[in-house]
């Protein structure tokens, strides 16, 4: 039963809208009504500021990390702690308290391989900045990386639980980002369109 419960603890979990929430206390706005029109630390930035922006991002982190700790400490599944932590991502994404239109499952990812391994983090951080700078996309190096994330643990004998959140973690990522394949990026990031004239 408790095998069942871990992942429902992490979609529910991750369904809590906290840029939203954030947005509309400080701004009495939607975020996701501007910029990206995602439910994003970034778009939370530019619509509340940087303070209300981090505050965000690390409560979005804690929405991974914290079902991905419980489901560590009350099962030794590793199917188990890797679908907690996907459910989690899930939630982020396609949140059931805020009909189901969210965020994109970074912060709440990076939680996640937090809980089961820092190294690990630190990795899919590493590629995805490397694939930022290569690519000068980030919804395309997101997806990417998404999809590479599990191979590059594996080829650097980081084979516990964090491969498996990768495996199941960064294929919803990639799923997600793949909505904002064309999308050109004005504000925010590396990969912002120099204006012309």
């Amino acid at each position: 039963m408790t095998n069942i419960l871990l992942p429902i603890l992490g979609y529910l979990l991750g369904s809590l809208p906290f840029s939203i929430w954030v947005t509309r206390f400080v701004k009495g706005v939607d975020v996701r009504d501007a910029g990206s029109g995602h439910a994003t630390t970034t778009n939370t930035i530019r619509q509340a500021g940087f303070g209300w922006g981090a505050l965000v991002f690390i409560l979005d982190i804690a929405k991974g990390f914290l079902p991905t700790f419980v489901a560590m400490k009350f099962s030794g599944n590793l199917w188990v702690i890797a679908l907690t932590a996907s459910f989690a991502v899930i939630g982020h994404c396609w949140p059931l308290f805020a009909n189901f239109r969210g965020g994109m499952g970074l912060a709440t990812a990076g939680g996640a391989f937090l809980a089961v391994n820092p190294l690990a983090f630190l990795v899919c951080i590493g590629l995805l900045i490397l694939l930022v700078l290569v690519i000068r996309h980030s919804a395309r190096a997101s997806v990417f990386t998404g999809i590479l994330a599990a191979p590059a643990l594996w080829i650097l004998q980081i084979r516990d639980a964090a491969f498996w959140v990768a495996l199941g973690a960064g294929l919803v990522i990639a799923v997600r980002f793949l909505i904002d394949w064309n999308r050109k990026y004005r504000e925010l990031w590396l990969d912002q369109e120099k204006s012309s004239g």
